[in-house]
């Protein structure tokens, strides 16, 4: 079996999922952290990989940019390849000067004002979606549990990169978002819509405050701390 966007067979792609944008990440990660990864789709270059973390068969899997695009790739995942939670792991622009560069954010809830849910039949309420509260929470204990400082809070999904708000209005308009990213709105309305486990984690990559933001390698080391937060959760759930 295999749908327009992703040519693994059923059984190839884990029951949990890592999801960065980046094709390229998504490579990186499965060189670097999973053991025996096998390429299982790389139509439209959107990489998957499947393999072992710590014993636990884990798949990554990239997403694109934006919500129409991690909205086919997740759901699919989800609905086709019986996929039980998806992490995404992506970088974020921050909103407040407390959050600064490298740090980890884990989202607790989306703000958007894009159609998506509508569209796919998910009620949403002052424009806000949550991740699963179960993967939620235990992101967090692993978080302390590795002495990682982290943030939470609301995220901006927005649908326009390039936009004409500054970030005092940006975090007021998105329910006093502490950093926006363009992903998690969809990941969760899909999460709901099927049933299934969702959960952003993100790195401050930028700073619309301060317009301070990493280098592509820094982006590469920073990532770390949130990848292998990410895993750990994976591992324990997997």
């Amino acid at each position: 079996m295999s749908t327009p966007h992703n040519e693994a067979e059923k059984g190839q792609i884990a029951k949990v999922v890592l999801m960065p944008g980046d094709p390229l990440r998504a490579k990186w990660i499965a060189e670097n952290f999973l053991q025996d990864a096998e390429l299982v789709n790389k139509v439209r270059g959107i990489y998957a990989y499947t393999g072992y973390y710590n014993g636990k068969r884990i798949s990554v899997m990239a997403h694109g940019m934006g919500i129409p695009s991690i909205g086919i790739y997740s759901y699919e995942l989800f609905k086709f390849y019986d996929v039980e939670t998806i992490i995404r792991v992506g970088s974020t622009g921050s909103l407040k000067k407390e959050v600064n560069l490298g740090d980890v954010f884990i989202a607790s809830s989306s703000t958007s004002f894009s159609n998506y849910a509508d569209e796919i039949g998910v009620e949403v309420k002052n424009n806000t979606l949550y991740p699963t509260k179960e993967i939620l929470d235990l992101a967090i204990h692993t978080a302390k549990e590795q002495n990682i400082d982290f943030y939470i809070g609301n995220v901006a999904s927005a649908d326009a990169f390039y936009n004409k708000y500054t970030p005092e209005e940006f975090s007021e308009k998105y329910n006093n978002a502490l950093v926006v990213e363009m992903e998690a709105f969809g990941l969760y309305a899909n999460a709901i819509k099927t049933n299934k486990k969702a959960l952003t984690l993100l790195t401050c990559s930028d700073s619309l405050v301060t317009n301070k933001e990493m280098t592509s390698s820094d982006r590469q080391t920073s990532f770390n701390k949130m990848i292998k937060l990410a895993l750990s959760v994976a591992e324990k759930i997997a």
